[in-house]
């Protein structure tokens, strides 16, 4: 029995699902963790998917500045509720993004923002697409949908903007 409670544990830790859909997929998949794993994060998008439709009218702005303070973002990330807005896991996601923004400067939130013929790649120009700079494995999508999953609210980004200093244009 502590083998599995052990096993619970570690999917837990891994994945950030509930003990009970942790416990209900490591039986699923015959205890094993990666397969567990896996099946936890399909659910993730099923669920993401479910939630799509729903408005995002609550939500943050987020800040960050890199060392230095040449180069930063702002972000907005949007969820259903302010009291998913106030959670450490939602501010932390917003925290994440402002940083992802600062570090690869992508131009679209996501491909479906890009203009039609548009020559940049979307792994590289949209945010949603690109691989997540604290986890390569992973893209932005990814981690969204992974919070969405814990939160149980659609979250979206809605926009940003990145600031360079020097990077200005005249009108």
């Amino acid at each position: 029995m502590e083998d599995k409670t052990a096993r619970i544990k570690e999917l837990r830790e891994l994945c950030g699902a509930g003990v009970m859909d942790c416990r209900n997929a490591l039986m699923q998949c015959d205890w094993d963790i990666k397969k567990a794993a896996e099946t936890l994060k399909q659910q993730g998008y099923e669920k993401a998917a479910k939630k799509a439709g729903r408005a995002t009218g609550q939500g943050l702005v987020e800040a960050y500045i890199h060392a230095g303070g040449r180069v930063g973002a702002i972000v907005e990330l949007n969820c259903e509720t302010d009291f998913v807005a106030r959670t450490d896991e939602f501010k932390e996601l917003a925290h994440d993004i402002a940083m992802q923004i600062t570090a690869m400067n992508p131009c679209y939130v996501s491909a479906e923002d890009m203009p039609e013929g548009a020559e940049e790649r979307p792994d590289e120009a949209c945010l949603m697409e690109q691989p997540f700079i604290k986890d390569q494995s992973r893209t932005v999508r990814d981690v969204v949908i992974e919070t969405i999953a814990k939160t149980k609210e659609n979250i979206r980004v809605s926009r940003f903007t990145r600031f360079e200093l020097g990077d200005w244009q005249k009108d």
